[in-house]
């Protein structure tokens, strides 16, 4: 892989401004989202909840999984853009920002994820998630083996391979695993032989999280990947952009489309 091109001014100077405004609405929506979601329920007039046979039927649940000390919030536009073009199935998970292992964490999302196809009936959802969240999606995928429920796990600016950004947060034990030379990141570098899940790593050069803005990809020979270059995009702005979410409309749809014939998936 060649070296990235120097930001231009700009550029940078965009981005920046972009990423400031993203922040200060999403400190306005923030507390809207503190709040654990609650699955949907019947009406006690209707009696208890019915499993429906929904196997087989187009769009399975989507999962959105939010980034290091977020919330559900951080979803909102993308959410909104998928009830719209006919997923009816999209929840967003909270972890606790005191969470202090991510293993833990992706033990948590697979509790969540069996919940969610028990009661909905499907067999196999699909993740999103931003940042830290990508990151416990896919040791869930690949760890726990969250590969029989996950078709497509989507990740947003996520640290595949760790990244140097604020080494003053490293007091924090969820930030040193995000970092290149944790235990963590050499696990999910180990052989992944007949992972059934397929990656989407969405990844930006104005993502200045991301040190360095590599990292977002995924490069690993077992799995299925695509990696998504996307421009003028920072960090914080990845999970409201529309030109994201019509991208990530468009990875579900096809892995709904091609879900009998796995095989034929490219490598990006």
């Amino acid at each position: 892989m060649g070296a990235l091109p120097v930001l231009s001014t700009p550029l940078l100077l965009r981005t920046t401004l972009v990423e400031l405004g993203v922040l200060s609405a999403h400190l306005l929506l923030y507390p809207t989202g503190i709040a654990q979601e609650r699955p949907p329920t019947a009406s006690p007039a209707a009696g208890p909840p019915t499993r429906l046979p929904t196997e087989g039927r187009a769009h399975p649940p989507v999962l959105l999984l939010h980034g290091f000390v977020d919330n559900r919030s951080v979803f909102v536009l993308l959410r909104r853009s998928l009830y719209r073009h006919g997923w009816r199935h999209v929840e967003a998970l909270n972890y606790s920002p005191l969470t202090c292992d991510l293993r833990r964490a992706a033990e948590l999302l697979g509790h969540h994820v069996e919940e969610v196809c028990a009661r909905t009936g499907h067999r196999r959802v699909d993740l999103v998630g931003h940042s830290l969240g990508g990151l416990i999606a896919r040791y869930y995928v690949q760890r726990r083996g969250g590969d029989e429920r996950v078709r497509t796990l989507v990740t947003l600016g996520t640290p595949h391979a760790g990244t140097r950004v604020a080494p003053l947060m490293s007091a924090h034990p969820i930030v040193r695993q995000m970092r290149p030379d944790s235990t963590v990141i050499a696990e999910l570098a180990l052989p992944a032989p007949r992972c059934r899940t397929r990656f989407v790593a969405f990844w930006s050069e104005e993502d200045q999280v991301m040190v360095p803005a590599t990292t977002a990809r995924i490069d690993h020979p077992d799995l299925h990947v695509e990696n998504v270059r996307v421009s003028g995009v920072g960090h914080l702005a990845l999970p409201v952009n529309a030109a994201v979410a019509a991208r990530i409309r468009e990875v579900l749809a096809a892995t709904e489309a091609a879900r009998s014939a796995r095989g034929a998936i490219s490598v990006a």
